[in-house]
């Protein structure tokens, strides 16, 4: 099923509009409080298409998605009953919520870096942090380094490949982004049980 194939393309034009910067930076701090879509959709192709500013750009990324991290774990923290228990209840997170409070007990700071890491939702690792009251200073740390990682290497494989990975991209789209979505759901599992 070629789902993806279009929305690259979709994606691919957008990112060379003059203020994709700012909607790349804006998508980075939401969705490290409550929005679904990663943000390496938008990055990989402003990646490509200005590889001058590839750099720049993933470090905007990684900058705003820790802002919204720590957003996130305020809003964890201060506001779990009134605002994140009714969200969690609308969106159907509560097992994943209870799943990400355990991984919390079992490996600690470590949970950090993971989620910022992988595709698994790196906003329900935020407001969880909040939660459980982590050391705030070690999360911001932890999240910066696990951000930083995966937006970077995004940048790298996109600035190094050059115009052999956009080919490579747009011809394997659809298969990337089954594979991602299926390692999502198998690291998931694997945590769970």
């Amino acid at each position: 099923m070629k789902i993806f194939s279009p929305l690259y393309k979709k994606v691919m034009f957008y990112s060379q509009h003059k203020h994709a910067p700012y909607y790349l930076y804006f998508m980075a701090f939401i969705e490290s409080i409550f929005w679904p879509i990663p943000v390496d959709i938008m990055l990989a192709p402003m990646a490509l298409s200005k590889r001058q500013y590839a750099w720049k750009f993933a470090f905007g990324a990684t900058f705003f998605s820790v802002l919204g991290g720590a957003v996130g774990y305020y809003i964890g923290q201060l506001l779990y009953t009134p605002v994140v228990v009714p969200f969690i209840e609308f969106m159907h997170y509560q097992e994943p919520m209870l799943n990400a409070q355990d991984w919390f007990a079992k490996w600690g700071v470590m949970v950090i870096f993971i989620a910022s890491f992988t595709p698994i939702p790196f906003k329900i690792f935020t407001i969880t942090a909040g939660v459980v009251a982590m050391a705030f200073w070690p999360f911001i740390f932890i999240a910066l380094i696990g951000r930083a990682m995966r937006f970077f290497l995004v940048v790298a494989l996109m600035v190094f490949g050059g115009h052999r990975m956009e080919k490579k991209l747009s011809k394997y789209i659809d298969l990337l982004g089954w594979l991602v979505v299926l390692s999502a759901v198998a690291l998931y599992l694997f945590m769970k049980y």
